[in-house]
C-alpha cells in the first residue's frame, strides 16, 4: 500500500498485467478446445503465457507481503470482507495451480514442454498415463474455477465502482496522488 491508500504501482502493474493475460488464457484456451486448425498455435501461445504468469504470480506474493493492500471500507460486511479475501486467495492459489498442473500434465503425458525459439522446460512429473488422467480433467476444471472466480471479483469491482463507490476500485484502478 502507498501513502495515499492505495495500491502500490508494481502491485497495480501486476494486476492489470496478469488479468489481461489470464483473460487471454482463458480465450486461447476455449480456443483449442474448438478448433483443430488453429489449436498447435494457440497451444506455442498457451505454454509461455502460462510459465509467464507462474513467474508474476511469484513476483505478485512477495509484492504483497512487502507492500500489504489497503485495507477494506470499515462499513463493508464481514461476510463481504470474508469473501473477497477469499476470493483474492483463491485467485492466488489458482494463478499458482494452473500453469503448475499444466506443466505437470505435459510432463506426464510424455510431451515436450516447448516455450519459445527451442526453450524447453524439464519435466516437473514421471511420464505416467495414470497421472496424465489425473492432471488433464483438473486442469480444465480449474479453468472453470479460475473463470467463474474471475468473473466475481469483476462483478465485485464494479459493484465498488458503481454502487457503493467506496474506493476499492480506485485503490487499484489509480495511484491517489493528486
Amino acid at each position: 500500500m502507498n501513502r495515499y491508500g492505495h495500491f502500490d504501482a508494481l502491485a497495480r502493474a501486476l494486476h492489470w498485467l496478469m488479468a489481461a493475460m489470464i483473460l487471454a488464457m482463458l480465450f486461447i484456451g476455449a480456443g483449442m478446445v474448438v478448433s483443430l486448425a488453429w489449436r498447435p498455435t494457440l497451444l506455442d501461445l498457451h505454454r509461455p503465457l502460462g510459465i509467464a504468469i507462474l513467474l508474476l504470480v511469484v513476483v505478485r506474493l512477495v509484492n504483497r507481503l512487502r507492500s500489504p493492500p489497503p485495507p477494506l471500507p470499515a462499513d463493508l460486511p464481514a461476510i463481504q470482507k470474508l469473501a473477497a479475501h477469499a476470493s483474492h486467495w483463491l485467485l492466488y492459489g489458482l494463478m499458482f495451480a494452473m500453469p503448475l498442473i499444466g506443466w505437470g500434465m505435459l510432463s506426464a503425458g510424455g510431451y515436450p514442454i516447448v516455450l519459445f525459439g527451442g526453450v524447453h522446460l524439464p519435466p516437473i512429473a514421471p511420464h505416467s498415463a495414470d497421472l496424465y488422467t489425473l492432471l488433464r480433467p483438473a486442469h480444465t476444471v480449474l479453468a472453470y474455477v479460475l473463470f467463474a472466480t474471475v468473473l466475481g471479483h469483476l462483478a465485485a469491482a464494479l459493484f465498488h465502482a458503481w454502487v457503493r463507490r467506496d474506493g476499492v476500485f480506485a485503490s487499484m484502478a489509480r495511484s491517489g496522488k493528486r
